[in-house]
């Protein structure tokens, strides 16, 4: 695995980021890239994954182009490891690379405050529904309904930026407050500035391999354990509880496929474009109960040293976000798995490095998910 540039790329074209990326996973696997028979990727080119299989310089015999926004890495790693397992492929690379930041800096692109009005979209466009207000809208049922506070939800900024703090790679390193949380513009209520992802640019690469290549590669491997994944709904008006994301799907079968727990896993890597998403899906995968995300947050605990580290490279609310976020949750996951995440790597009690992680990613707005459960030997 591997990042390509991120943060602040205004000397790169998404194609550029996708190979940078790519070469430095090969590189990082210690594997030919002539081993590379299935790739995966989506969200640029007119035939995606073809057009960029050919920048790259690929000729892949497997392939997959499925968009179902953030979640599609995971997805995407259910499936290359389904087709490895099948004997379908034997090395599939999956890649993204996206300058959404500096896209809107030179003005090539605006905010995509709306994702179209077709379909059924066309009955909730109207009315001003934007991605970001669907968003604030669960947060404040959940609020509502649980008694969440806009403190609690704050604490997952403060905590997402205490792990950005120790890490390089991330674009906004300076400390944060709940108060700075709390103070900031509001963009959707109950959101502020700081309850929302950045736009960073940036891109990622990780390659899935058959076991057979396991003694010839540069690093110890990282095994997928299990893998779930669940579509919701699409349209606001289906989607049966705003307090019950598809995690609370994905994640029973990821778990349940890998023979695992939730209270086993030593870190969890979660999509985070806003605040409420990192608390309703620790409660959908089984770190507490419904209604307790709030509670669960405080003090602490999914911070630096709290007992559930949580996207430990600064998530999306600190570290990136160019866009379809999910391929680095996997990055963060193997770094971590490794030890290699050096001034940001996360220990477990005895002062060994992490076992065991979860990434679980979120497509659309609430519409999709899938969750991934990894392991070391």
């Amino acid at each position: 695995m591997a990042l390509a540039d991120c943060g602040r790329v205004d000397d790169r074209t998404p194609y550029a980021l996708h190979a940078q990326a790519a070469r430095r996973a090969v590189a990082d696997a210690g594997l030919d890239r002539t081993v590379i028979d299935g790739f995966a990727s989506a969200g640029l080119g007119a035939l995606a994954p073809i057009e960029v299989a050919e920048y790259l310089g690929l000729r892949p015999r497997w392939v997959d182009s499925t968009a179902v926004g953030g979640a599609t890495w995971e997805v995407m790693a259910a499936h290359a490891a389904d087709a490895i397992a099948a004997g379908h492929a034997n090395a599939v690379l999956l890649v993204y690379g996206s300058t959404a930041r500096a896209d809107v800096k030179a003005r090539r692109r605006t905010a995509n405050l709306s994702f179209g009005s077709r379909g059924p979209l066309q009955y909730e466009v109207p009315y001003g529904h934007t991605l970001i207000a669907k968003y604030a809208m669960a947060a404040r049922r959940h609020m509502h309904q649980y008694g969440t506070t806009l403190e609690q939800l704050a604490q997952v900024a403060v905590q997402a930026r205490a792990h950005a703090v120790a890490n390089p790679d991330a674009l906004f390193r300076d400390p944060i407050t709940v108060d700075d949380v709390l103070e900031g513009p509001v963009i959707a209520d109950p959101f502020t500035k700081l309850h929302c992802c950045i736009r960073s640019d940036g891109g990622c690469a990780v390659l899935l391999v058959a076991e057979e290549y396991v003694p010839d590669a540069a690093k110890a491997p990282v095994w997928i354990l299990g893998t779930g994944e669940y579509a919701s709904h699409t349209a606001m008006s289906q989607w049966d509880d705003f307090t019950v994301s598809p995690a609370a799907v994905s994640g029973r079968l990821a778990f349940g496929r890998a023979g695992l727990t939730p209270a086993e896993m030593d870190i969890a890597e979660i999509y985070d474009a806003f605040t409420y998403m990192t608390l309703v899906t620790l409660e959908d995968l089984g770190f507490c109960a419904k209604g307790e995300g709030g509670a669960f947050v405080e003090k602490g605990r999914i911070g630096p040293g709290g007992e559930l580290p949580v996207n430990t490279d600064g998530g999306g609310l600190s570290a990136c976000h160019p866009g379809m976020r999910g391929l680095f949750l996997l990055v963060e996951a193997v770094r971590q798995l490794r030890n290699e995440a050096g001034s940001h790597q996360c220990l477990r009690p005895d002062g060994s490095p992490p076992r065991l992680a979860v990434a679980s990613a979120t497509g659309g707005w609430f519409c999709s998910s899938a969750t991934v459960v990894l392991g070391r030997d």
